[in-house]
């Protein structure tokens, strides 16, 4: 069954337009509840944890939720502001039947959405997405008063999750002598990952911190590094990192302002790993550089690709049992951390990895030599299927065998707008243009 309204990461929109509605995410946490409290044995009734980003919205949204969730029954603990990977966590650590997030992650303001993790800490499986789907498909009602479900804030959900965090940096080892920038895109973690570096014992310099409810993501963050890198270099700091608005991404710079995404930083992680022992294979995504597969093949260690976004990324490690992944955006899997994607935990690991070569960022990352990508967008009609396209694929083809082992093609259509990407990797810059220009062009023909 396809989904109605669930997407590879939560149900996600503009608020004020349906699903992002008031009424809508009432019927959502109502029917979410009645599929939690349907599994459920014993006497003991169901609680879930909510919590939310930054966004002005959250607290509208937030109140349509416990609204939900009180009719079908059940209890709900109120987090407040707070990364997503922490209720991940907090879900887990205390025993609940759910996690909620309030948030549109690197979206601006003006987006909001509703995630669900499971009583493990997990996205929730599909076919859990699909009861709660058919529940909305059926009238909400209400149970009766002596079985509405309750609300209680969790007090001390910040300090839990710092200590978790923490708790993820090698016991031998500290900050100390460090002057760390850290972003935190004006979200969720403003009032948490400057204290987890700072009680480790770097100097933090942290900026995004002054969230107003629209300023999220704004000229901040993991989605603009530039405030971090700029902000490095005035401080005379020694690394940035940046997170987005819920903090499950990460982008990191050195103390001369060089970024440093994603598929470099799980290159570094698995050196890492490699350093103390053997590492069976990574999970990158089909628009990870094909510098990082040859990088690891070359030292003996597997690599898969999954689809674009960390579900898919976590799906792919699990069923090959292989415990690093992520996204050049910044999405990184490190399941002996932790169950899901966290940008203050893998800044820590990468941070431990620094620490014990006792080198730089780019002395670590130096034999990962980065392909160069051409991207050629071509607008289409409205359910073009370039597959069909003769002349595109036989160019496809040629390409592929101009290439070898030397670079790769990708052509996929966007999920938003009626574009097909044309991606082409080699390892000469001008190469790639020109092939991706000549794929391209064949389309338009």
């Amino acid at each position: 069954m396809s989904r109605k309204y669930f997407g590879t990461d939560g149900i996600r929109g503009l608020v004020g337009e349906a699903p992002i509605t008031p009424d809508f995410v009432m019927r959502l946490g109502y029917a979410a509840g009645k599929v939690l409290a349907s599994g459920r044995s014993g006497t003991s009734r169901p609680t879930v944890l909510i919590g939310k980003d930054t966004r002005i919205s959250g607290y509208m949204l937030e109140a349509a939720l416990e609204a939900g969730f009180s009719a079908a029954g059940v209890d709900v603990m109120l987090a407040g502001p707070m990364p997503t990977p922490a209720i991940a966590y907090l879900t887990r650590a205390l025993r609940l039947s759910a996690g909620v997030v309030i948030s549109a992650s690197h979206n601006p303001f003006q987006d909001n959405g509703i995630k669900f993790f499971s009583e493990h800490g997990t996205k929730l499986p599909d076919a859990v997405e699909l009861e709660i789907e058919a529940a909305l498909d059926q009238p909400m009602s209400c149970v009766s008063s002596e079985k509405l479900g309750r609300a209680k804030r969790l007090d001390d959900a910040n300090g839990r999750y710092v200590e978790f965090c923490k708790s993820t940096f090698p016991n031998e080892l500290d900050l100390h002598g460090m002057k760390l920038v850290v972003d935190c895109a004006h979200g969720a973690a403003y009032n948490i990952a400057p204290h987890v570096f700072h009680e480790l014992g770097a100097e933090v310099i942290a900026i995004g911190n002054k969230p107003d409810g629209f300023n999220i993501n704004l000229k901040h963050g993991a989605t603009a590094p530039a405030a971090m890198a700029e902000a490095v270099r005035a401080h005379g700091a020694d690394l940035g990192i940046a997170l987005d608005g819920d903090a499950d991404r990460l982008i990191m710079c050195d103390a001369n302002g060089r970024l440093y995404n994603g598929d470099e930083l799980l290159y570094l992680m698995v050196m890492d790993r490699l350093a103390t022992g053997p590492v069976a294979g990574a999970v990158g995504t089909l628009m990870t550089n094909m510098a990082v597969e040859v990088a690891l093949k070359q030292k003996g260690i597997g690599f898969a690709r999954a689809k674009v976004g960390d579900r898919y990324v976590l799906e792919v490690m699990k069923e090959n049992g292989w415990m690093l992944g992520g996204e050049g955006s910044g999405h990184l899997l490190c399941l002996d951390k932790h169950t899901t994607g966290d940008g203050i935990i893998s800044a820590l690991q990468v941070l431990s990895a620094l620490k014990r070569a006792g080198k730089s960022l780019a002395d670590c990352t130096k034999d990962l030599v980065i392909f160069p990508q051409a991207l050629v967008n071509v607008r289409v009609t409205p359910g073009f299927d370039w597959t069909k396209n003769a002349a595109m694929v036989a160019e496809k083809e040629a390409v592929e065998r101009e290439l070898g082992d030397s670079g790769r093609v990708l052509i996929r259509a966007s999920g938003t707008e009626p574009l097909i990407r044309v991606m082409v990797e080699a390892r000469e810059e001008d190469a790639a243009q020109s092939m991706a220009r000549r794929i391209a062009d064949k389309m338009a023909a």
